[in-house]
């Protein structure tokens, strides 16, 4: 029986496309066996240490890190994006009511799209360079205002608007608590942020650049990649660490808790992930700032991940292991007040600006991402000849 082109070379392809590089990038990379990810050129751990969001941010939309008078016009222009347009907020209310228990960032998806509309963001195919850049400035801005008030809106409390003289984590938790934070909490969540903008060709990233590639507007793009990240095998759950902390509860129940979930087979939460074989870089930045605020919480965190080390490599030598951003990740938005319904919008309010900078470059490519799929069901009907 011959093969046809198309069906030759679908053979290989893997499940998932894992591994499969499906187009190049100038945004970043992840290099999971050696435990680095990084931004543009440089060490996305290093950025969170060392700079400000708003730096990132304009690392990821203009390619280079801005001097301090450009760093500072930058998070000046969009710290004016923040505000929401009448007609989004006149509909917050139903949204969040509509809502009900999927929280905020179903909301979000809803939100942004009239954002987008109510903008006037056209087809990234039918504008320039400078206005698909200003689209995803103007809805970067607003996420955390759009996540801040449908969060408040569920509680029956009133949206908090935003104010231009902060930082964007600490405007971020300001519009969230009502209340302006003290230098430490806003600090540690910055970090988060910035360790969370990007994250190499995930679920959420490509369907925004599949979007993208579509020439759809920028709220389409976002709002699909939202979408992906709704879904529990990607968007992950930093509160679901915490529930293994809470699960164990006190010192001493860690070990038989640990021996028994290692010996059923299952799954411990905030440990191990799809790409890292090492530890996960992430992790290991956001225990360094979990141990800046110290405590029985943090202390119990770091003895918990000790010893699951530890069982594992007793009870199942050579598998690796480790915390993955989610552990300690949600062990700092506690400490920085942060309710767990909160945690992944949290994320989301973060990648918003990774998933922009990808579909700025997906933009600057006209060809639409089209691949084939491998035909495994009943045979169909040989194709008559037409006549003549």
């Amino acid at each position: 029986m011959s093969v046809s082109r198309s069906e030759a070379t679908l053979v290989d392809v893997p499940r998932g496309l894992a591994g499969v590089v499906v187009t190049d990038t100038r945004v970043g990379d992840v290099r999971g066996h050696e435990g680095f990810y990084h931004y543009r050129q440089y060490s996305a751990v290093e950025l969170a240490r060392s700079r400000s969001f708003e730096d990132v941010w304009h690392l990821l939309v203009h390619g280079e890190l801005p001097g301090a008078a450009r760093g500072a016009a930058f998070a000046a222009e969009t710290a004016a994006l923040r505000r929401l347009p009448d007609e989004v907020r006149a509909v917050l209310p139903a949204v969040a009511a509509a809502g009900g228990r999927s929280g905020p960032l179903a909301g979000l998806r809803t939100a942004l799209s009239l954002l987008g509309a109510a903008k006037g963001f056209r087809p990234v195919y039918d504008i320039d360079a400078g206005q698909r850049r200003r689209d995803t400035l103007v809805a970067a801005a607003a996420v955390p205002t759009l996540l801040t008030a449908l969060h408040r809106l569920g509680k029956g409390r009133e949206p908090v608007e935003p104010r231009e003289d902060l930082s964007y984590a600490a405007n971020y938790l300001y519009m969230l608590t009502g209340s302006e934070p003290d230098e430490e909490r806003a600090r540690a969540i910055e970090q988060y942020l910035i360790s969370t903008i990007d994250h190499g060709f995930n679920a959420s990233t490509f369907t925004a650049r599949v979007i993208a590639s579509t020439g759809a507007d920028v709220a389409a793009c976002l709002s699909g990649a939202v979408a992906a990240l709704s879904g529990p095998l990607h968007g992950g759950a930093p509160s679901r660490a915490l529930d293994t902390l809470d699960a164990i509860a006190t010192p001493d129940r860690i070990d038989s808790w640990i021996r028994e979930r290692v010996l059923a087979g299952e799954r411990i939460m905030g440990f191990g992930h799809a790409v890292y074989r090492t530890e996960d870089p992430r992790s290991r930045m956001l225990r360094e700032v979990a141990l800046r605020f110290g405590g029985p919480r943090v202390g119990f965190a770091v003895e918990v991940e000790r010893r699951v080390e530890a069982i594992l490599a007793e009870l199942k030598p050579g598998r690796e292991l480790h915390t993955n951003v989610e552990f300690y990740a949600g062990v700092v938005m506690e400490l920085c007040g942060l309710p767990r319904e909160m945690f992944t919008p949290t994320f989301a309010a973060a990648r918003t600006v990774g998933w922009s900078a990808n579909v700025l470059e997906q933009a600057g490519d006209s060809k639409i991402i089209r691949p084939a799929a491998r035909y495994v069901g009943p045979r169909a009907p040989e194709p008559v000849p037409a006549a003549g």
